[in-house]
């Protein structure tokens, strides 16, 4: 698709010649960046690392997953996906021609080298997860790999991408070695957990991935045999979460995860019996929840508990 025509401006709006910065700030989408913060924090909580002295390893990592790595993830995305966002989204700022001519892959190779540079600064750990967490994000977007053609392993990069790698990057960071099994098995189910969220945030886009042949799981499976995958890929690394926190001797921690498992037990079931309706309702009440969890397993972590 990179091959094909730029997007132009709509008819009777004047070209520019580049894009203002509210418009570049609007490509890097920052109501994204949320995840891989969170998931950073969690991971800086379960390093055990004193997080007052060290707060400025804190604040540059959770700067560089959120808006430099996620937000040149987005770029990426938003240049590679911009003839399926006419579709879908107009307004974005391609589509739209706010963003004009190639600046759209400009600012995407820009806040790479932007990314890449910042994380050399965490040291090695940091670069090399930086290195990573770009090689996944252009992985997903730009051919010839481009993961999000299927549905089943761009979610999966996605999932790793958001929340896994944030997480491992803050523990091994903040604790200056590798880091430890627990926290790789626990950051590593709810980056599975994750590929269920982004089934349901492909759930916006299902005409459009169809007309440009992006094989998206609501588009391969449909909307209710997507949202019960989604559901179930959600619920099952928790629930193995669950039984880790209790053969870790952290039952308090096990409990209020279940507990938010519960809870978001109850929000499928309400957006099973419409799921391209209330996908975006769970979106702000069930992965609430989720997030909470890994929270709470941060400060398990924290308090000692292992295998």
């Amino acid at each position: 698709m990179s091959g094909q025509a730029d997007i132009s401006a709509p008819p009777g709006r004047a070209a520019r010649t580049r894009p203002a910065p509210a418009v570049v700030l609007e490509l890097l989408k920052p109501i994204t960046w949320f995840p891989p913060m969170w998931a950073f924090m969690c991971g800086a909580v379960s390093s055990g690392a004193p997080l007052l002295e060290r707060w400025y390893l804190v604040l540059a990592g959770i700067l560089l997953a959120g808006p430099l790595v996620c937000g040149m993830s987005q770029a990426v995305n938003d240049w590679f996906d911009r003839h399926v966002d006419a579709i879908n989204e107009p307004h974005r700022p391609i589509p739209s021609g706010r963003m004009p001519g190639r600046w759209g892959l400009y600012v995407a190779v820009c806040w790479t080298g932007v990314s890449l540079a910042w994380g050399g600064m965490l040291g090695l750990w940091g670069f090399l997860a930086t290195l990573l967490g770009v090689a996944l994000a252009w992985a997903y977007s730009a051919p010839p790999l481009r993961l999000k053609a299927n549905g089943w392993w761009g979610n999966l990069a996605c999932g790793l991408a958001y929340e896994s790698l944030p997480w491992i990057t803050a523990a091994a960071v903040l604790s200056a070695a590798a880091p430890s099994a627990e926290v790789l098995v626990i950051a590593t189910l709810y980056g599975l957990g994750a590929h269920g969220i982004m089934t349901l945030n492909d759930f916006k886009a299902i005409e459009g991935d169809r007309r440009i042949g992006i094989r998206s799981l609501p588009v391969q499976l449909g909307p209710e045999r997507a949202a019960r995958v989604a559901c179930w890929f959600m619920a099952v690394p928790q629930a193995v979460v669950v039984v880790l926190l209790l053969a870790m001797g952290a039952p308090v921690h096990a409990a209020l995860v279940a507990l938010l498992l519960a809870g978001q037990g109850w929000a499928m079931a309400r957006m099973l019996t419409d799921p391209k309706k209330l996908a975006p309702w769970y979106n702000g009440t069930g992965v609430l929840q989720f997030v909470l969890g890994m929270l709470t397993c941060g400060f398990a972590l924290r308090a000692g508990a292992g295998f």
